[in-house]
């Protein structure tokens, strides 16, 4: 049995979890730029800077976004997981569909074709069949450099010592490599009112929470960043728990 008070990192590790972004590069920024300083203030022996997925859809500007996560995606200390949002995104430069593309639009996608310098909006009202392709061409020359390739490489779970990583969760029951794809991707009921053992404590975001939740068998790390402008990173070290703040890891205040 694995529960959270006595999960632990892998030993010598440090495991920094950043929540979902969700076209806010600025914060995003920031937070990178509080790994960089709390490693240099506590050096490691070794890290991990795990992103949890959602980097586009519904902020201003999610392909600053982009370009922030390629460029940092030169880090081997990065890890990169994909979410629904980005699912979206992966899969329509992958096979054009019309209605995956309406889909996209109403859950965020218009301000992100308008962060690509497309009009998101007026592509939403022209779009018909015949001009997915075409869609898909001009999304595809908008985005920044190297986009479909970083998509591409994104990673439906990451397992670190007693800690596993995925967007939205797991259907419980099942181990981490007999879950579909669907699960880690859209989860949320079953998996949030679930007591069950997992056989890791799962690290998620896409549900957004008021603050980051400590629960028995799971943590949640997406604060709603685009509402609320927190974003927040998650410090696993040894069986320590902390978010990572200004000037450092914080405790985590409350438990269930």
């Amino acid at each position: 049995m694995v529960k959270l008070a006595d999960a632990q990192a892998p030993e010598g590790m440090r495991l920094y979890a950043i929540g979902d972004v969700h076209g806010c590069p600025d914060l995003l920024a920031e937070v990178h730029r509080r790994i960089t300083r709390d490693v240099e203030a506590r050096p490691a022996e070794d890290w991990r800077v795990i992103h949890i997925g959602d980097y586009i859809d519904r902020g201003p500007d999610s392909a600053g976004a982009l370009a922030r996560l390629i460029d940092y995606s030169r880090d081997p200390k990065a890890v990169f997981l994909i979410g629904n949002h980005d699912q979206f995104l992966r899969d329509f430069l992958r096979d054009p569909d019309r209605e995956d593309f309406e889909l996209w639009m109403l859950n965020g996608g218009i301000e992100t074709l308008d962060s690509f310098g497309l009009d998101g909006v007026r592509m939403m009202r022209e779009c018909r069949e015949a001009y997915m392709i075409d869609f898909r061409d001009r999304i595809l020359e908008a985005t920044p450099p190297g986009t479909e390739a970083f998509l591409a490489r994104l990673a439906l779970w990451e397992a670190q010592g007693d800690y596993a990583f995925v967007h939205a969760g797991i259907m419980p029951g099942y181990p981490l490599d007999e879950q579909s794809d669907h699960d880690l991707l859209w989860i949320r009921e079953l998996f949030l009112e679930s007591n069950l053992d997992h056989g890791a404590v799962i690290v998620h975001g896409h549900t957004p929470t008021d603050t980051v939740e400590l629960h028995p068998n799971r943590i949640a790390i997406d604060t709603g960043a685009v509402f609320t402008g927190v974003l927040s990173c998650l410090v696993l070290e040894d069986d320590r728990q902390s978010l990572l703040g200004p000037d450092g890891p914080d405790a985590i205040i409350g438990r269930d």
